[in-house]
């Protein structure tokens, strides 16, 4: 028997009003909200513009005033069951109750009444008996390949016939019996009808076409076709097909943990996949996407626990890739992946062993990049052993990179840190490694302070002052410290008398430096607005980070 493999709008004869309310009934009476200024009884429908679509409205729909990208008007007509009445305001009048056949006609579903009637359906609709027909809508109709419509109706009285009472139940149901994951007994051999519910509606699917999955559940796949592998490197291909936790992230990342028909999707709505990641199912115009991509090929291929959508690229999550491929999927950070590579790197990048990467932002690279010897050693500091979470870094935590330098953690209200680098944004987990993205290029310790002062001539006068001062010792010894240092420029924009007069007293240059220095340990990326911090000398330094603005 050929059967309809369309998602259908329930039709029914009654409807209730409960307290819990179905999505149906929400999306209903927030159509009824935004129409109530038109009069009783008048709901708000959203209609896509070109087209006799038309919706009930909810409130990003309305705010947006967008279905699946594409513009829409409002309009306002009398809700489901009500008419106008001549003279008055709004759709006062309840429409009289008639049996399901002329509903049919009633709610726009005219290719239904025309099939009921020539597959000699009608008169059974009209008799004796309580009937709920999910009746297909005159698009749905439209919708079906012309093959599948030609042996429906060349052959009326079987497959056309069998076809409606796998449509119909026999009772009458409405809106608040259609429960999320119910099923009900159709018409034809008791084939079950499944019920999923969706944020702006109920949606019926027909049951019974093929097995997706095996098992009882309700799922959405997402099936890549022969392209989609072909479009993937081999050498990528065969390690996930060889590799059973990689291939089996792999294929749950394509299947959804509830059942989307297409006709679901009126926005982008972020959905669970049984991988444990969020896939956004979304459209543009008449078209599925899938974190905004056009890559739907055929829709709607229903069976008995979900429904299956043909896709012609091929869905690649995070634990699947390696620390290279993470990295090169990135657009914010394609400088740090060529120089990984540049380094000879990628044998760590690419293997099995476990690693954390930290990428810099490809702003953190100022000018160009020449592969040197120090370059090479530099990116190796980029590169931590073991696979980390920057959930699990703590104030600090010292971190081996792959030469063996140790990097500190720094743990701030607004940030976290390694070193001189801030994590910018969420890790990327790979399949043996994770990437953190980071905002500068990180800076190893290079010794002691006054070892970084003294490989800065720009610090020359500080260095010599320190001296004077008696604090060389104090600043080479193991402790933690943060110096604001002065350059020698600094110095000789004091007055020459002021200046003089504080170098010749040990003491008082010793306590001009030490309000200098910090008794904690900061970087810039841990400053707010308003940072205090105790000086070695003085009450309180404040601390705040100011954007540079460009003269003209």
């Amino acid at each position: 028997m050929m059967r309809l493999t369309v998602c259908a709008l329930a039709v029914t004869l009654v409807a209730a009003l409960c307290s819990a309310k179905s999505p149906y009934q929400s999306v209903l009476q927030h159509s009824r909200i935004r129409g109530r200024q038109h009069g009783t009884n008048v709901c708000a429908m959203q209609k896509i513009q070109g087209t006799e679509k038309k919706y009930f409205t909810n409130c990003k729909q309305w705010y947006r005033r967008k279905i699946c990208g594409k513009p829409t008007v409002v309009t306002y007509e009398c809700c489901p069951g009500y008419e106008k009445v001549l003279g008055e305001k709004g759709c006062p009048a309840a429409l009289p109750l008639v049996n399901i056949y002329e509903t049919l006609g009633a709610v726009g579903a005219t290719t239904t009444k025309m099939y009921s009637d020539r597959a000699k359906l009608r008169g059974e609709i009209e008799g004796p008996g309580s009937f709920t027909f999910f009746a297909p809508s005159n698009e749905a109709w439209s919708a079906l390949p012309i093959e599948i419509l030609d042996a429906l109706v060349s052959n009326v009285n079987i497959e056309l016939l069998n076809a409606l009472h796998y449509h119909m139940i026999n009772k009458r149901l409405t809106s608040d019996d259609l429960k999320h994951g119910s099923s009900f007994s159709s018409m034809y051999q008791d084939f079950d009808v499944h019920i999923h519910h969706y944020p702006n509606g109920k949606v019926v699917d027909d049951a019974g076409l093929t097995s997706v999955l095996e098992g009882p559940g309700s799922y959405t796949v997402f099936a890549p076709t022969n392209e989609a592998f072909e479009k993937i490197p081999s050498e990528t291909l065969t390690r996930i097909m060889n590799d059973p936790v990689a291939l089996k992230d792999l294929l749950n990342y394509h299947i959804l943990k509830n059942m989307q028909c297409s006709e679901s999707i009126v926005a982008g709505t972020p959905l669970e996949t049984l991988q444990g990641t969020m896939l956004e199912v979304g459209c543009d115009g008449d078209q599925m996407t899938l974190d905004g991509k056009a890559i739907v090929t055929s829709k709607d291929k229903l069976g008995t626990n979900g429904v299956v959508h043909y896709i012609n690229e091929l869905l690649i999550p995070d634990s699947v890739k390696t620390l290279k491929e993470l990295a090169q999927g990135v657009p914010q950070v394609s400088t740090a992946a060529k120089l990984f590579i540049d380094a000879g790197l990628s044998p760590q990048l690419s293997g099995s062993e476990a690693f954390t990467l930290i990428a810099p932002q490809n702003d953190a690279f100022k000018g160009t990049f020449s592969m040197t010897p120090e370059t090479r050693k530099l990116m190796k500091y980029h590169i931590l052993k073991g696979k980390l979470s920057s959930k699990s870094l703590y104030h600090g935590q010292e971190l081996e990179t792959l030469d063996g330098t140790k990097l500190r953690v720094f743990v701030y209200r607004n940030n976290l840190c390694i070193e001189n680098a801030c994590i910018a944004a969420h890790d990327k987990n790979g399949r043996h490694g994770t990437m953190f993205i980071v905002d500068k290029i990180l800076a190893p310790p290079m010794g002691t302070v006054m070892d970084v002062l003294k490989a800065d001539n720009r610090f020359s006068t500080l260095v010599g002052n320190i001296q004077r001062a008696g604090m060389t010792e104090l600043l080479n010894k193991k402790g933690t410290y943060t110096i604001f240092a002065p350059t020698s420029d600094a110095f000789l924009a004091m007055p020459t008398a002021d200046l003089n007069k504080i170098t010749r007293d040990p003491r008082e240059l010793s306590n001009l430096l030490k309000y200098h220095i910090g008794e904690e340990f900061v970087i810039s990326g841990g400053v707010t607005s308003h940072t205090r911090m105790k000086p070695m000398s003085g009450e309180k330094l404040e601390l705040a980070m100011v954007k540079k603005h460009n003269s003209s």
